[in-house]
């Protein structure tokens, strides 16, 4: 059996997949280790540790998220020794797709296996000038916001890094293939045309990443590393309900693009549709906003997320208190009309109410615009997300 000098190194550094990959390769029955999910350090450190040179994660990182292959025979660049090897003690594997759905608006949305019986939902929203790609960080969501479909699903577990990062793999192997069909359709030459579907990501599907920090990050460090999809910060947004200290956190860690799931101008309003703002209330949380962009004149602004639901916070009255609230504060704000689902109890404000509210913003001084819906006729609409839960949390009996 080997020792546990390796275990003990990464748990020092916190890096739970390497941890688990020693664990596995301790047990009396090892499992293949899925490198899907390492990012760079994680990476050379299994490549040292099974013996190699660090310099093979650059060559495996490249294979795997730049060209999608899950294959190591296909490595060409790698020797066959190592390749054979790879082939006995790793994998990399992602979630099945078990269903499409394409939208009328050209938005895609797919369902995916989990191990255990779960499944996520992933949705791909094309437009002229970008691809966005809505990832899932949880299996439901451990939060229960009122008005959001994911939270009625009730929660199981956080994704791995590597279930989080498939959702990029998969989809950016399924787009960049139908890329060249359209390029030839239009009567334009497919080589002049960059080759990435997916040109920004957003997590904002199923779940609240800053309670999946680790996991998170490790993916987001994929995103961003120039050997694997080579994002920029800006390209990468992370949405949040307002988890404090883990924001904080991430400015150190992973200071990427930043949305705030507001969604009322004061307390009152908000401890009643966002239940964690009575742990974490607006001034906290708007301090912790102000922490996260101090100093560092590229994060010009974040973006501002308001759900609009009719007779609770819409009101002009709402509206100018809002406009107060963000005062100094270098944000957007984007409106959202509430998209229904059953039993929900919310009704979406009216279009002239969400054009005046937006109106107030606007002469306030506000880049504020109201959102497009899209994949509303395959339920890929922001809050309809739902995927399959298993719910631990009791709150979908």
């Amino acid at each position: 059996m080997r020792d546990n000098k390796w275990v003990f190194l990464f748990a020092r550094k916190k890096m739970p997949q390497a941890i688990e990959y020693a664990l596995l390769m301790n047990s009396s029955s090892p499992q293949k280790v899925n490198l899907l999910g390492m990012d760079l350090p994680h990476l050379k450190a299994f490549f040292t540790e099974i013996g190699e040179k660090p310099f093979r994660a650059v060559q495996v990182l490249k294979w795997i998220h730049q060209f999608g292959v899950d294959d190591f025979s296909q490595m060409t660049n790698v020797s066959q020794s190592l390749r054979e090897h790879l082939s006995e003690i790793a994998e990399i594997r992602a979630p099945e797709i078990i269903k499409e759905q394409k939208a009328s608006d050209g938005t895609t949305k797919w369902l995916m296996r989990l191990d255990g019986g779960n499944s996520i939902e992933t949705v791909f929203i094309p437009e002229d000038n970008r691809g966005t790609l809505c990832i899932s960080s949880q299996v439901g969501c451990a939060l229960d916001c009122g008005f959001c479909s994911t939270a009625k699903q009730g929660f199981n577990r956080n994704l791995t890094s590597a279930e989080i990062i498939a959702q990029l793999w998969v989809a950016s192997r399924l787009l960049n293939e139908r890329i060249p069909k359209v390029n030839e359709n239009n009567g334009q030459n497919p080589q002049n045309e960059s080759r990435r579907a997916v040109t920004n990501v957003v997590l904002m599907g199923m779940g609240e990443p800053l309670l999946n920090f680790d996991n998170v990050v490790q993916a987001v460090h994929l995103m961003l590393e120039d050997n694997a999809y080579g994002l920029s910060k800006r390209r990468v947004t992370i949405s949040t309900a307002g988890v404090v200290p883990a924001l904080k956190r991430l400015r150190e860690e992973c200071d990427v693009s930043l949305a705030l799931s507001l969604h009322a101008p004061n307390d009152v309003i908000r401890d009643t549709i966002v239940p964690l703002n009575k742990k974490y209330p607006i001034k906290e949380l708007l301090k912790a906003c102000r922490y996260y962009f101090s100093g560092d004149i590229k994060k010009k602004q974040f973006t501002i997320e308001y759900v609009m639901l009719a007779g609770v916070n819409d009101s002009v009255q709402n509206a100018r208190e809002l406009a107060a609230l963000l005062r100094r504060l270098p944000c957007k704000i984007n409106l959202i009309p509430f998209n229904p689902f059953p039993q929900s109890g919310f009704s979406s404000s009216k279009m002239q109410t969400i054009k005046q509210f937006r109106d107030i913003l606007q002469r306030a001084g506000y880049n504020s615009m109201i959102r497009k819906t899209r994949g509303e006729d395959i339920d890929a609409a922001c809050g309809q997300l739902a995927g399959k839960v298993k719910d631990k949390s009791r709150r979908s009996s």
